[in-house]
């Protein structure tokens, strides 16, 4: 190609030579005196009509010639559209070999791939140390439907992005790395699914996922996205570079949009233009009336001398239909309509307007309308300013040159950010490892993991001695004010047990079973958190206290305790309680003790809800200078008078007659003591109690050598101890019932506890949202600024050292 193309002859200086004779000759002919026909004369003169006749004729001899040349022109143009596609065909053939691995070369392919990892790394990294991203891309910027995402796909040979009728379509930059390849394929950064541009089904998914990630991107109430979507194409013949297609600038905010649509996007626009070595590709819908744009005056304001702008009029074929003045087209493609300046001018067409149209039909339809256009016939477009192929060369050739230009100072500039940081790092945590989100995280899920086994070295003894507390102090206050108190105002010893059966069947059946799981429960919770945080005073390090508790809590929330145990449990707690038989003397004292230690707690907290009801005595009042309040003092004056009740009436029944209150009631008023008969029972409620109490200890004391009585069932015995028997099958209910916990903890629940907090631990692994949230602080930020500039830094310095290669 490149020997055929020697032998051509320069079409532009030929045709540039023609203008200047066809002016000539119009000038000779209007400026020669001699040629002016006079009514002075009396006839035309022989000489005059003899050049007259020599002129028309060399202007015939022009045209001829200039018809010839196009038909030259267009011959040889034929030939190089056919080398050019068996050119092609050959490049597809070699590169298939060398995807084989039968001729092992450094493809083109790589280096754009390498620069491309590199901006995609940077798109990710949030510059703190003013280390902006100032590597070159081609920024493709437009109004809304200006034609700006076609020109992107007949650069990329494929249609690839969703379109819509008129609505907006892009809705977040879309960034679209182009490289040589065998096939003609598309995939996603994120993604290992390869998308073949040569067939319909997988063009369609192509499209509908890129649709649906920019949609996934656009926050709640917002209307477009700063998130980039990276998208590489590779294929045959396509030329290598990277470009950004942002969404179209708008003039006015529609229906439907956020109020603050117009102003994100000049945002993001901006953002991308005012990189120094960002080609600005500058789409112009030709079809409408150049003051119409809005896009021109942004870009004039981003590169006001057009050092970096590529300015594309789009619809060209629309144009020279509509407007009755071509040559305000040839005005645009010079730049002497617009105000803005520019490196290059390009006029192309993008098809007719059909969304069902092939790249190669538009590819044809763009030529033959070039071809009889006569914007190109007439010279008022040169014909390297026309096509979508031929910007496509300028396009990436000067994108190519700006990259060398500028990678090596920014490469530079990412080598002095990682030297502050290294500094900062040396300077602030000298004796840290350099650990990054991740590292951190896997590091905090190996101490948990450790954390968690540590429930199964737990002693059976510990576990039960911690569920059997905790059991009796969540259903203490049920047996002694539900169960035990009822059943002591019965008359005799037979009334006794059988309101004892009677309530634990129904406790046993309708509370017990739920109470001790959730005791069971609670101990797990309490057990798993005691152990981290005894784990923490191990040289723990503290970033990690945020990912804990979120992770304990997480795994205690999804952990469902397995209900059916609780069926088998009632049947043991069943089984447990019917028992009445104390087989020796250390079960008897057991039970004893039990029944002490619970009697003489309730004695001490009713004392102590007494004292708080009547105030400070004597004592406490002239030691600590303490008065009773005026109820007070009514309570102390209504206990006196209810003790000595209780003095005189020993056996009292646990409630007041009513002509016992009016007569409490009638002998506080004679010493001037309002009182209300409320107050009189409650006070004689907890007095009362009391006294049930203090006998109930007397008689447990009196039953301590009652053992050899219970043997003989209490005959011929006044001693009875039917109370001691209660606490002794409440105290084996809690030993069994706690045994029976512990074994469903360890053979079960642990473990399940266990997988919880594994699941939990790899969802968190998986998002990365969450583990920023849990692990921070200007110690993790500093380790993955670092580790991104390292990595910045040392893939620019592979792909310069690739670039030299190239070279």
């Amino acid at each position: 190609m490149e020997e055929i193309a020697k032998l051509l002859p320069d079409f532009e200086k030929i045709g540039e030579n023609f203008t200047f004779l066809k002016s000539l000759l119009s000038s000779e002919t209007s400026g020669d005196p001699a040629l002016k026909a006079t009514d002075s004369t009396t006839g035309v003169a022989h000489d005059t009509s003899d050049k007259q006749y020599k002129k028309s004729s060399d202007k015939e001899k022009v045209d001829q010639l200039q018809e010839e040349l196009l038909r030259t022109q267009l011959k040889y143009q034929r030939m190089l559209e056919r080398l050019e596609k068996e050119n092609k065909e050959l490049r597809k053939v070699v590169l298939q070999r060398d995807d084989k691995g039968i001729h092992q070369r450094k493809a083109k392919k790589s280096l754009i791939d390498l620069y491309s990892e590199v901006l995609d790394i940077l798109s990710d990294y949030d510059a703190n140390y003013n280390t902006q991203d100032h590597l070159p891309r081609v920024v493709v910027v437009g109004d809304q439907s200006a034609g700006k995402t076609s020109v992107l796909e007949m650069i990329a040979q494929a249609r690839i992005f969703p379109r819509g009728s008129g609505e907006m379509m892009t809705r977040s930059p879309v960034k679209v790395t182009l490289s040589e390849g065998p096939h003609h394929v598309a995939m996603f950064k994120d993604s290992g699914r390869e998308f073949d541009l040569t067939k319909e089904e997988d063009l369609a998914a192509l499209r509908h996922e890129i649709e649906l990630r920019m949609r996934k991107s656009v926050k709640e109430g917002q209307t477009v996205s700063s998130e980039t979507i990276s998208l590489s194409v590779k294929g045959p013949g396509i030329q290598r570079m990277v470009l950004v297609d942002l969404p179209g600038v708008i003039s006015t905010v529609t229906t439907g949009m956020a109020s603050d649509t117009k102003e994100t996007i000049f945002s993001i626009s901006k953002a991308y233009m005012q990189n120094p070595n960002a080609i600005i590709l500058c789409i112009q819908d030709g079809s409408v009336d150049a003051e119409r744009s809005i896009v021109t005056d942004l870009v004039s304001q981003m590169d006001p001398q057009g050092k970096r702008t590529i300015f594309v009029l789009t619809k060209v074929d629309l144009a020279e239909k509509n407007l009755a003045s071509p040559s305000r087209i040839q005005q645009i493609v010079e730049g002497k309509l617009f105000p803005m300046k520019a490196l290059g001018y390009f006029a192309v067409v993008t098809g007719k307007g059909s969304p069902g149209e092939s790249i190669d039909a538009i590819k044809d339809y763009e030529e033959d309308f070039f071809q009889n256009s006569r914007l190109l016939r007439d010279g008022m477009l040169k014909a390297h300013q026309v096509t979508t192929k031929n910007l496509s060369l300028a396009v990436s050739d000067c994108f190519w040159k700006m990259v060398r230009e500028s990678v090596e100072q920014q490469a530079d500039v990412f080598k002095a950010s990682r030297f502050n940081l290294e500094t900062e790092w040396k300077n602030n945590y000298p004796r840290l490892r350099e650990l990054d989100r991740n590292e951190l995280f896997e590091k905090a899920k190996n101490e948990i993991l450790d954390e968690v086994i540590s429930l199964s070295q737990v002693t059976p003894q510990l576990w039960e001695s911690i569920l059997q507390k905790k059991l009796w102090e969540r259903v203490s206050t049920h047996v002694i004010e539900n169960i035990y108190l009822p059943a002591a105002q019965t008359i005799d010893s037979g009334t006794f047990n059988t309101t004892v059966d009677i309530k634990l069947k129904q406790w046993t059946d309708k509370q017990l079973p739920h109470k001790a799981l959730e005791v069971a429960w609670e101990t797990l919770q309490e057990e798993f958190a005691r152990f981290m945080a005894e784990y923490k005073g191990k040289d723990q390090d503290d970033i990690f206290d945020k990912l804990k508790e979120a992770v304990k809590d997480e795994s205690i929330k999804r952990h469902k305790w397995n209900e059916r145990a609780m069926d088998s449990l009632r049947v043991i707690q069943h089984n447990a309680l019917e028992d009445r038989s104390i087989t020796d003397k250390p079960q008897w004292d057991a039970a004893i003790q039990f029944m002490e230690e619970t009697l003489q707690s309730r004695l001490k907290d009713t004392e102590s809800v007494i004292r708080d009801m009547v105030g400070p005595d004597w004592k406490q009042r002239w030691l600590n200078w303490m008065n009773r309040t005026p109820d007070q003092h009514i309570r102390n004056e209504t206990k006196n008078e209810l003790d000595r009740l209780l003095k005189l009436h020993d056996d009292h029944t646990a409630y007041l007659a009513n002509d016992e209150v009016t007569t409490v009631r009638k002998n506080l008023e004679g010493r001037g003591v309002e009182v209300d008969p409320v107050l009189i029972k409650d006070t004689w409620h907890q007095l009362y109690r009391r006294h049930f109490l203090q006998k109930a200890l007397t008689h447990c004391n009196l039953c301590k050598r009652g053992f050899y009585y219970y043997q003989r069932h209490f005959v011929d015995s006044e001693l009875e101890c039917n109370d001691v028997v209660l606490f002794w099958r409440i105290q084996r209910m809690l030993v069994i019932t706690a045994n029976t916990l512990r074994q469903q903890l360890t053979n079960t629940e642990v473990r399940r506890l266990e997988k919880n907090v594994k699941e939990v631990l790899d969802d968190f692994g998986e998002d990365m949202e969450k583990k920023t949230q849990l692990i921070t602080g200007r110690r993790v930020q500093l380790a993955e600024d670092l580790k991104k500039v390292r990595e910045i830094q040392e893939k620019l310095e592979a792909f310069i050292e690739a670039l030299h290669k190239e070279k």
